[in-house]
């Protein structure tokens, strides 16, 4: 059984949510809330990590802020998206007769936490040019996408 459970698992690996824009199953999107401020929605299924969501918010913000001709921008607030849910599989009784004896299998239900990590971020976008200083807490839009980018692609 543990065999099982353990293909099964590796399986469902395979399942979470790729880097796409956001449908049923998840993604990320980039919604413009000023003419340099975005709101970065990722969101994940329950077989997600946290880790990967957060590596999807940073790279549709960098490629957002290329998109809009910007170098760098800077996460200026955010919140945790998470949402948890619950599945429950009934429990059966299998009863079976030999003889004058009846013999009964009992299988009891189960309740599974699901969590489907999400976040929510707004990032401002900023133009450095060439030979300038970036703000203390700007993020390279082009080395995000060099290094995250990187990663996600890979699976």
């Amino acid at each position: 059984m543990r065999i099982l459970t353990a293909i099964l698992a590796l399986i469902l690996v395979g399942c979470s949510t790729p880097y796409q824009d956001m449908g049923f199953g998840g993604g990320v999107e980039a919604q413009q809330l000023t003419a340099d401020t975005y709101r970065i929605l990722s969101r994940g299924n329950a077989y997600t990590s946290k880790t990967k969501v957060n590596d999807y918010t940073l790279l549709k913000a960098a490629e957002t802020t290329r998109q809009a001709g910007a170098t760098h921008f800077v996460i200026e607030g955010g919140e945790d998206a998470t949402r948890t849910g619950y599945v429950t599989t009934p429990g059966t009784a299998t009863t079976t007769l030999q003889g004058n004896r009846a013999y009964t299998t009992v299988n009891p239900g189960t309740v599974d936490r699901l969590v489907k990590p999400g976040q929510d971020t707004i990032i401002r976008i900023l133009t450095v040019k060439p030979g300038e200083a970036p703000p203390p807490n700007a993020i390279s839009a082009d080395e995000i996408i060099q290094f995250v980018g990187s990663r996600v692609r890979q699976g």
